[in-house]
């Protein structure tokens, strides 16, 4: 354990010290708060922006099928039946290479299940094999409930190409963020 030094100042000193500070305060806190730098949500598409494959607007995902509904602080997992064991161990633990990531935040129900189909289908054609999707935990809607985690929840086992999904590591958004493993293509 260090010691402490306790000096004597003049008041000369102590008066110059202080002039010097001027409006100076002390920190709150001395721990800085690292935040990755944030991904803008992928556009949905206009006419000006064609995927490689072409996409049709149709709506993919239905929202009358019937999944358990989330809280803030549950975790999503889902596996299609068949995928290795090994295969989640790892997906859950984050050791995929992340091929995309969307951010779904502000956007509205519509909006995101555009953005969502449309992310899915452009990293599909360009060979992902795992994405991260960040819906948020829900602490910015009207009823401070999760929308779009139960949305995404139930749109993603809708999708043919997800093999896999489940939450994110916290470094990653946690709760508020899944990765998202692919069918290849071809």
């Amino acid at each position: 354990m260090a010691k402490k030094l306790k000096f004597k100042l003049s008041k000369e000193d102590s008066e110059l010290f202080r002039q010097e500070m001027g409006n100076v305060r002390p920190l709150r806190h001395d721990k800085i708060i690292l935040r990755r730098a944030p991904v803008k949500p992928a556009r949905p598409m206009t006419h000006h922006h064609r995927p490689e494959q072409p996409y049709s607007l149709h709506n993919e995902f239905s929202d009358k099928i019937d999944v358990d509904t989330l809280e803030t602080s549950d975790e999503m997992l889902f596996v299609r039946p068949g995928m290795q064991h090994g295969v989640l161990r790892k997906l859950r633990r984050g050791q995929f290479s992340m091929n995309g990531q969307l951010d779904l935040h502000g956007l509205t129900v519509p909006e995101a299940r555009q953005a969502l189909s449309y992310f899915l289908q452009v990293s599909q054609s360009r060979g992902a094999q795992c994405v991260s999707v960040i819906h948020g935990k829900g602490y910015g809607s009207q009823h401070k409930q999760p929308i779009l985690k139960n949305k995404v929840n139930s749109w993603l086992q809708q999708h043919d190409g997800v093999l896999a999904f489940c939450s994110a590591q916290l470094a990653d958004g946690g709760t508020g963020a899944v990765y998202v493993l692919l069918k290849r293509q071809g």
